[in-house]
């Protein structure tokens, strides 16, 4: 008999943030990376390396709700508030919810990063 399961990952420290780091020199970019996506980068460092979760553990999660046939594999609990969120958005026909509405502090820094000058 045949079942699947969907990983639904949060943040997890793996290193695949740094993925650039494999790419062949002749497929390299030729232009610099926008001030967005350098910002963009330094915030997904930054969620991932502080990631409370290792790749063993999410590992383990999934083998054991592999085992179990769970269809839905959250690799942290707090993966599901945002997902919530956007469901809840979603059937009341709302605009999104502002993602650091609970943390303005996140918000406030990404958008002066975003206007800061070079």
């Amino acid at each position: 008999q045949v079942s699947a399961s969907v990983l639904c990952p949060f943040f997890v420290p793996t290193g695949i943030q740094q993925s650039h780091r494999n790419r062949p020199a002749e497929l390299g970019a030729d232009e610099k990376p926008t001030r967005s996506q350098l910002v963009q980068q330094a915030m997904t460092d930054k969620a991932v390396g502080s990631g409370k979760v290792s790749a063993a553990e999410v590992a383990q999660n999934v083998f054991d709700a592999v085992a179990e046939k769970r269809f839905y594999i959250y690799s942290h609990p707090k993966a599901l508030a945002s997902v919530q969120t956007r469901l809840e958005d979603i059937m009341q026909a709302r605009n999104p919810t502002d993602p650091f509405a609970g943390k303005p502090e996140i918000g406030d820094a990404l958008r002066s990063a975003l206007r800061a000058t070079k």
